[in-house]
């Protein structure tokens, strides 16, 4: 007996030992695996290096390039030789055209906020009820923000010319007289009517995004508020706004960095008058560059743009953004 056992006991461990075998012919050698790795890695870099191309023609090349000229005193012709280091970034610094251009591009964030937030909010809440033409609408409303900026502007541009111009032959109409030169004209007046053409242009995107995050909201929270005898009101403010917060946070953070950049609507409307009192960081570079030929000047406003751009993009994603990624992180551990 005691042989028997020792023998099937032998022989059992040769067949584990040879399915163990058997199962370690069938793995895959280094060599091959080396091989799809290889080709997983050509087929990524087929896909990517057109765009990694584009990008750095397009984005890192120019950037490198202004940085270049902002240590130079260029005219946009001949070589780089006049050597000036930071002098340019202290006359941009210090001049009071730069600096009022940074307190209007830093209103213009700050009312884009305040104006187009509230203003967004209600009417994606109006037509997130069912309603008779709720697409056409929503077509309506979105229609002004896919307008080509250069399009917007000389429409409104047209639209506010003095005397002759469509706005003021409706105050005119009404017995109201207009600025005499004009809203775009008057320095007290321009930037806040700037301001109303960016809000009229943007504001459109803002409702189709909040519309957007609305579809998140589960409807089961509206019934189960009204079942207790909440308002509409209430359930909106207790409910429906606060689990639109993170779009109302991307929202933000988009118009911000859209402000910061302002160029093409400021400039087909004012220039950046009268008097500079629509004068953005952009308007001002391009300006010196490509009318007074400062090109170092302009690449260290374009520098010193850049800087403020991503040093308020990353306050903001730290202090406020980071809340959506830690909740999404506590859902996660939660699961």
């Amino acid at each position: 007996m005691t042989d028997a056992t020792t023998t099937r006991k032998r022989a059992a461990a040769a067949v584990t030992t040879a399915g163990e075998g058997g199962r370690a012919k069938r793995s895959p050698s280094p060599r091959s695996t080396r091989s799809v790795n290889w080709r997983m890695g050509l087929e990524i870099a087929v896909f990517v290096l057109p765009a990694l191309v584009l990008f750095f023609m397009f984005v890192v090349w120019p950037m490198l390039r202004a940085v270049q000229f902002s240590v130079y005193r260029w005219k946009g012709f001949g070589p780089l030789t006049d050597f000036v280091g930071i002098r340019n970034y202290i006359s941009v610094l210090t001049n009071d055209v730069f600096l009022g251009a940074l307190g209007h591009n830093l209103f213009i964030v700050v009312a884009s906020v305040a104006i187009q937030l509230p203003l967004g909010i209600a009417v994606a809440l109006l037509l997130n009820r069912k309603m008779k033409f709720q697409g056409l609408l929503r077509t309506i409303v979105f229609i002004p923000y896919i307008l080509a900026e250069v399009i917007a502007g000389v429409v409104w541009f047209q639209l506010l010319q003095p005397r002759y111009g469509v706005i003021d032959s409706i105050l005119a109409g009404l017995g109201i007289q207009g600025p005499a030169q004009g809203f775009l004209g008057t320095p007290d007046l321009a930037l806040w009517t700037v301001m109303v053409v960016l809000t009229w242009k943007y504001l459109g995107f803002a409702i189709i995004l909040f519309l957007a995050g609305l579809q998140g909201v589960p409807q089961e929270l509206d019934e189960a508020a009204q079942i207790d005898g909440a308002s509409w009101w209430q359930t909106q403010r207790h409910i429906t706004i606060p689990l639109l917060g993170p779009t109302l946070r991307t929202w933000a953070f988009l118009s911000m960095v859209g402000a910061l950049q302002l160029f093409d609507m400021v400039w087909i409307l004012t220039g950046g008058g009268p008097a500079n009192a629509t004068t953005t960081m952009a308007t001002f570079l391009i300006n010196e560059g490509t009318k007074r030929s400062n090109y170092g000047i302009a690449g260290a406003a374009s520098v010193v743009l850049f800087v403020v751009a991503l040093t308020m993009a990353l306050l903001y994603q730290r202090f406020i953004l980071s809340r959506d990624t830690a909740d999404s992180d506590k859902r996660k551990v939660r699961r």
